[in-house]
């Protein structure tokens, strides 16, 4: 298996006509790569590394990474956390800014998810540059500019530095816990539902959409369905598709501007489910775990959509009649806390004007046998995605995460209000039928 750097030039002459640039200096994914850190920190003439891990990446990857900076002659401190659960909250990111040594002048981040969160927060207080070495597969966001944490009992996304190096070393991630294998795969499938919606949403708002883009993440995609079958054996052609998809998937967002080419409506479930584990306690998986299960309930959902003929009479009756002083009390029950940002994004939005919604289902009506175009063409029927979630060893419905299938119905139409984003959840509440669809499971 050969390794590789990513080509992250600027390109210039998009059809869309946005420059696309990440400011990312290199991707490397390839065995050994972790034996580059001494030149690659040294090649930003910087003389002392702070090495942050937790104690389960510490043993993945950090002693190993110690190791090479010793041996190299290669000053550094090392952080790693002692709690058992280090999580993307103010205790954490306060811990380690409270250990960072100021004499050290380049962050490198050892783990996946929250330590890559964490440490772009602390390379951006530090006004540092930052390395980060993935120890698993597992989310999208190693190539973001910003950080996934909880705030005053919020998730919230909060900006931070984006890594100027993303060391992907294959003999580390391929042992990676299996759970976190299958998420990362999760969080890839959840492609197929963003890039439908953000096609349909450029249909029905004009929402700006890039091909080349959308076929970044679609090539991806494919590589990693295509090498699904040995993800479970831990073979390495099928660790690195995964991998080289999500940080592409990250570096997607960063050319577009925006997340849309990476996440839709199945990752507003997974939110919805953070935010009442953090209100209420509620279980939470890995995000792409849960985002896998969203994809699925979307895919079926799509399915039941191509089966609906547009009614304008009822859609603007529905909308009409929609009591939104109620929704917001039911959002507040449903969600608690976590209801304020979305009702406080409704003011300065105002989707539920009646008046937008007339324009919306307008261009819906007229647009339709595109938007079923699209839906056939992005989303492939939802029993296939089944079978790739049973081979790959992922849940196929809420109930094995923990979570109740009688609140999926209300999960789905809260959806709607997280982001200023065109989603199915949208789509349903424009064409009037967002009380009526069902959602089916396993």
């Amino acid at each position: 298996m050969d390794g590789m750097s990513f080509d992250l030039g600027k390109k210039t002459d998009c059809s869309c006509g946005k420059e696309h640039t990440a400011p990312i200096d290199e991707v490397i994914v390839e065995k050994g790569a972790v034996k580059r850190l001494p030149d690659i920190i040294k090649r930003y003439g910087a003389k002392k590394a702070f090495v942050i891990s937790d104690k389960n990446t510490y043993k993945a990857a950090g002693k190993d990474i110690a190791s090479v900076l010793f041996e190299s002659g290669t000053d550094y401190k090392e952080f790693v956390f002692q709690t058992e659960s280090v999580k993307p909250n103010e205790a954490c990111v306060g811990s380690a800014l409270m250990h960072f040594d100021t004499s050290c002048d380049i962050v490198v981040g050892v783990g996946s998810g929250v330590i890559n969160d964490i440490s772009k927060i602390l390379s951006n207080a530090a006004k540092c540059r930052y390395i980060i070495v993935a120890t698993a597969p597992s989310m999208d966001g190693y190539a973001s500019a910003s950080s996934s944490v909880d705030m005053d009992g919020l998730k919230i996304s909060l900006p931070s530095r984006c890594p100027d190096v993303i060391i992907g070393d294959i003999d580390i991630l391929k042992n990676a816990p299996l759970r976190m294998l299958t998420a990362g795969l999760g969080d890839m499938v959840a492609k197929y539902i963003s890039i439908c919606e953000w096609r349909i949403s450029n249909i029905i708002t004009g929402e700006y959409y890039c091909p080349y883009v959308a076929d970044m993440v679609r090539s991806a995609l494919k590589k990693c369905v295509e090498n699904a079958d040995g993800l479970l054996c831990r073979d390495e052609n099928a660790v690195k598709a995964v991998f080289e998809g999500l940080v592409l998937g990250g570096i997607a967002m960063k050319y577009a501007g925006l997340s849309r080419p990476a996440s839709g409506v199945e990752h507003y479930f997974s939110h919805i489910w953070d935010m009442r584990g953090l209100e209420f306690g509620t279980p939470v998986d890995f995000h792409g775990i849960q985002c896998a299960v969203a994809t699925l309930i979307a895919a079926r959902l799509y399915e039941k959509i191509k089966k609906t003929v547009p009614d304008r009479e009822k859609a603007i009756k529905y909308a009409e009649s929609f009591d939104y002083g109620s929704w917001k009390k039911t959002l507040s029950g449903f969600l608690g806390k976590g209801a304020d940002a979305m009702t406080a994004l409704e003011e300065k939005e105002h989707k539920y004007s009646v008046s937008a919604h007339k324009e919306r289902i307008e261009k819906i009506i007229s647009n339709w046998d595109k938007i079923l175009c699209i839906i056939n063409e992005e989303i492939p029927p939802a029993e296939e995605i089944r079978s790739l979630l049973i081979k790959i060893g992922a849940p196929t419905n809420v109930e094995e995460i923990g979570l109740q299938s009688s609140l999926l119905p209300l999960t789905f139409k809260a959806t709607k209000d997280i982001r200023d984003k065109y989603v199915l959840s949208r789509l349903c509440f424009d064409l009037g039928i967002i009380d009526e669809i069902k959602i089916e499971e396993d």
